[in-house]
């Protein structure tokens, strides 16, 4: 592997990780959060029957697919991918996203190979082609989940109009499903067919929450499943729902918009170098060969990578702010 291979994965490395850690929303739900919200869904529907009712469904799945297609379906980390496709809103089985992947993989690093005999470039072109996809999907994931959440409080609107009218609240959930547009007519939908079909209203707002796992989605489903136990006026608590929801999204633009500097500082402080890089191998060609043949500069480059990738965590750790 040459020096300069080195120096170009590093390259890919650093701005890789700089995508991912500064390009994710400020306020978007950490994964400490995340975990909290698995907890709280464990706690809220026995383990044991969640576990029933996924093993069911996932049976069902699997039944209906050919036997090639069952085997392939079958494999270790299949369930987890195919989970992350339905939140996505792709409708593509995860064999089949698992071949293309595959598929495309092999015809771009054979171009690569045929291009630079480099196998270096060949691993990296590999990499990317694999990465690539995977990081779309769950791009998408958080992309659907963060406009569902735009739109909720609209949708808890539409029920509290139809609960006010006399409508009985699956029927509130159908008319979301009818009158609007996107993921969160598409879930309610969902909710609504999961009534008709037999289940309670505890189970078929678990399920919502499954689907679309968010700290508001918790809010509204906790909220009308105590309202359910206890009683009370449920119109008046879901238009509190809706009151407390934008109001945590106008404090969300707020944090955004007052870190959108230190966001801005973070590119130009981590892109700098290979601007710098790049500028100077185009004036003084023969300026940087030393950097990179030297075994001291070597040991430079390696280090002010390492120190850029602790940089590029710190600065996303300070800029990530919790709701």
């Amino acid at each position: 592997m040459s020096q300069q291979m080195i120096f170009l994965a590093m390259v890919f490395v650093a701005v890789f990780l700089l995508m991912m850690g500064l390009a994710v929303p400020v306020f978007g739900e950490s994964q400490k959060t995340r975990s909290r919200l698995r907890k709280r869904i464990k706690e809220m529907a026995p383990e044991a029957d969640a576990n029933a009712i996924t093993v069911l469904l996932r049976k069902k799945y699997l039944n209906s697919l050919s036997p090639l297609e069952r085997s392939l379906e079958s494999l270790p980390g299949m369930e987890t991918l195919s989970d992350t496709i339905e939140k996505a809103g792709y409708n593509i089985r995860a064999y089949q996203l698992v071949l293309w992947i595959q598929l495309i993989a092999i015809i771009a690093m054979g171009l690569c190979w045929l291009l630079t005999r480099s196998g270096t470039m060949v691993a990296i072109i590999g990499l990317l082609t694999v990465a690539i996809p995977i990081f779309k999907i769950i791009h998408a994931k958080r992309q659907r989940i963060a406009l569902f959440e735009e739109q909720l409080p609209d949708a808890i609107d539409v029920m509290k109009r139809a609960v006010k009218a006399g409508h009985p609240f699956s029927e509130a959930l159908h008319l979301v499903g009818d009158e609007m547009d996107g993921p969160v007519a598409h879930e309610f939908k969902l909710t609504f067919a999961d009534l008709n079909y037999g289940n309670d209203l505890r189970r078929a707002m678990l399920g919502l929450l499954a689907r679309v796992p968010s700290v508001t989605v918790m809010v509204l489903v906790s909220s009308i499943l105590i309202q359910k136990d206890t009683g009370g006026n449920l119109a008046e608590i879901l238009e509190q729902i809706a009151r407390v929801i934008r109001s945590r999204f106008k404090f969300q633009r707020r944090v955004k918009t007052l870190s959108a500097e230190g966001r801005l500082s973070a590119w130009i402080l981590v892109l700098v170098p290979f601007v710098l890089f790049i500028a100077i191998s185009v004036t003084n060609p023969g300026y940087l060969p030393m950097l990179l043949k030297d075994p001291t500069g070597i040991q430079l480059v390696i280090a002010a990578s390492v120190a850029m990738v602790i940089g590029i965590f710190w600065i996303r750790k300070i800029l990530r702010v919790d709701v």
